[in-house]
Order: C-alpha cells, then structure tokens, then sequence
C-alpha cells in the first residue's frame, strides 16, 4: 500500500515538502504509484514489467507521451473529470493473475 494513503491532500504535501529539505544536496529514493509524488522527483525511472522503460524528469516524460504520461493522464482523469478511451491507453501491463 501506498504509505502516504491515509494522509489528505495538505498532509501529504507537507511531509513530501519536509522530505524534500532533509534530502537536499542528497540522493533519495521513492517507490510510488501516485503521480502526484512523484512528479515532482528530479528524475524518474518508470519500469514496467520489472525493466527501466522510461527515464526523465515529469516534463520530459509528459513530452515523450509514452508510458508515463498515459497512466499520468489516466491517474488525473479521477481529479479533472477528464474521459480517456481505453484506445488511448495501450500500456502493454503484465495481467493481474
């Protein structure tokens, strides 16, 4: 489970704000599936199926509108209201078993 599921919006955003000034200067890692952390790492490696497919800053990423920037859009979707078409997806996912 996500360890930031249980904070709101505004909690959330002071303890990634608090993380961010002890780790500065220093390399810090972060697993996470919401994009709302991670977008705003220095760099982001995205892995699919256990492998490194796609590397780069949030812009960059959104730019190379491959993987990262579909499940973005996809994730922001739930918050704008915003419809994506399952044709649009196209994320070649490993099936839940």
């Amino acid at each position: 489970d996500e360890p930031t599921s249980a904070l709101d919006a505004q909690a959330e955003y002071e303890l990634f704000e608090r993380l961010r000034s002890l780790t500065e200067g220093r390399t810090a890692v972060y697993i996470s599936h919401r994009f709302s952390t991670v977008r705003r790492a220095d760099r982001i490696l995205f892995l699919a199926h256990g492998r490194l497919v796609e590397e780069g800053t949030h812009e960059e990423l959104m730019r190379l509108n491959g993987r990262y920037a579909r499940l973005f859009r996809l994730q922001a979707s739930a918050y704008t209201g915003e419809e994506i078409l399952a044709d649009e997806l196209d994320l070649d996912v490993a099936p839940i078993a």
